[in-house]
């Protein structure tokens, strides 16, 4: 049995570990648990300062040395304390970009103890978890009749970039103001909507087209063989 605590930036990711990744890998007896960072009294998630990260982190793997600790971040209006967030912001490659990032933040995690390395697997998702939405618009709108009329304008916009991934940082272009944007008379909402379309879509068809998050779900996988 693997014990894998993700640590994710708000209730979406949460409710998507929980609903959709967790049952999918308790089969391979690798157990899902997902946290959300304590930010003001009372809550948790959203607005992630970096320092409240990386305690929350190492408080995680210190808690059991067998545990595997790692993230569910999204790119977009990551903190810029994040390990070597300004350099990154010089390549334009976003596979690139959060693949260095990544790199840098599991260092820093590891400074505290060397150990630590081989227990975290750090993920930032490019750009934002509604990015695997776009993956199968199709599927996306079955779950409001009147999200069908909208089908031609959200495929146009999964047509105009390489992969979901891809759809941009854009304040008025990131996926997520993209589905504010057309789907309007009902409108989307992240913590019901989001992890249902996921399950819709498929794991399979998410790993196809979505490269960064097939590496990140493959490696948890391969924690069962390890």
């Amino acid at each position: 049995m693997i014990r894998v605590i993700v640590v994710c930036e708000g209730q979406t990711e949460e409710t998507f570990i929980r609903d959709v990744i967790a049952p999918l890998l308790a089969h391979q007896h690798i157990y899902l648990t997902a946290r959300l960072v304590p930010t003001t009294k009372g809550h948790k998630g959203g607005a992630l300062s970096y320092f409240r990260v990386k305690r929350f982190i190492l408080n995680c793997l210190k808690e059991e040395t067998e545990t595997v600790v790692t993230t569910f971040f999204d790119l977009y209006a990551l903190d810029n304390e994040f390990p070597r967030f300004v350099e990154s912001q010089t390549i334009v490659d976003v596979y690139q970009k959060v693949a260095y990032l990544e790199s840098e933040f599991k260092q820093d995690i590891a400074q505290e103890n060397h150990l630590f390395s081989e227990r975290f697997i750090p993920y930032i998702q490019p750009y934002e978890f509604e990015g695997l939405l776009f993956t199968d618009i199709q599927k996306l709108i079955e779950f409001e009749t009147d999200w069908r009329r909208s089908l031609a304008a959200l495929q146009t916009v999964r047509n105009s970039f390489p992969t979901p991934e891809h759809i941009n940082d854009g304040y008025d272009t990131k996926p997520s103001k993209q589905l504010e944007n057309h789907l309007t008379k009902i409108k989307y909402r992240k913590t019901l909507h989001g992890p249902l379309a996921i399950q819709s879509i498929g794991i399979n068809n998410l790993c196809e087209q979505c490269k960064h998050f097939s590496e990140w779900y493959q490696q948890l996988n391969q924690l069962g063989s390890a």
